[in-house]
């Protein structure tokens, strides 16, 4: 049976964490492949400033090349209206029935996961794997049934990477080198104007 990693999010842009994440879940849970997935319209995030589907999903694919098992789908991308997680894993399950699919996050996400579209389905599609990350509400003891991967806990967040770049700062060993290149020359995350 193939076990195969989703891991969804923004990506806006993808950074260090996210990279350092799922390399962790591939190895400790042994998966055959990552499979990292842009959302279109992510129904909790409502910035008005988030940058356009086709350039996120372009960073995410300069993060992971050269990883062979990660790879970039753009089945939420593409759908119109709502990225919904639940549809995302019913999609999957339904090209690969005999796959076992875990579902990466990190451990900030899983304190809002009961908000979700229809949680109880998503815990039967997939089982949830949860990576501490600094700020989470305490959701590791108050969830249970939950994997917890061991590892790093890197203080580093899309939003903050985004603040630094529109302030003009480093945001070199946050991101992979290739992402930053193409987030300047695309100006994605130019100040804001007064």
């Amino acid at each position: 049976m193939r076990r195969v990693g989703v891991f969804g999010g923004t990506f806006d842009p993808p950074h260090l964490g996210h990279l350092m994440l799922a390399e962790t879940a591939r190895e400790k849970l042994r998966l055959d492949r990552v499979v990292f997935m842009p959302a279109g319209t992510p129904p909790h995030k409502h910035r008005r400033d988030l940058s356009p589907a086709e350039r996120r999903i372009d960073m995410t694919r300069l993060a992971v090349r050269g990883h062979p098992q990660f790879e970039v789908s753009t089945l939420e991308a593409r759908r119109v209206g709502p990225s919904y997680t639940v549809d995302t894993l019913g999609a999957l399950h339904r090209r690969a029935p005999d796959a076992k699919l875990y579902l990466l996050m990190g451990g900030d996400s899983l304190d809002d996961f009961s908000t979700w579209h229809d949680p109880q389905r998503i815990l039967e599609l997939a089982t949830l794997v949860a990576h501490p990350r600094p700020g989470a509400r305490g959701a590791r003891r108050s969830r249970a049934g939950v994997l917890w991967l061991n590892g790093p806990e890197l203080d580093v967040s899309s939003s903050m990477i985004r603040a630094r770049l529109r302030a003009g700062g480093s945001v070199r060993y946050l991101l992979p080198d290739a992402v930053e290149r193409y987030a300047r020359r695309h100006r994605l995350y130019r100040p804001r104007r007064a």
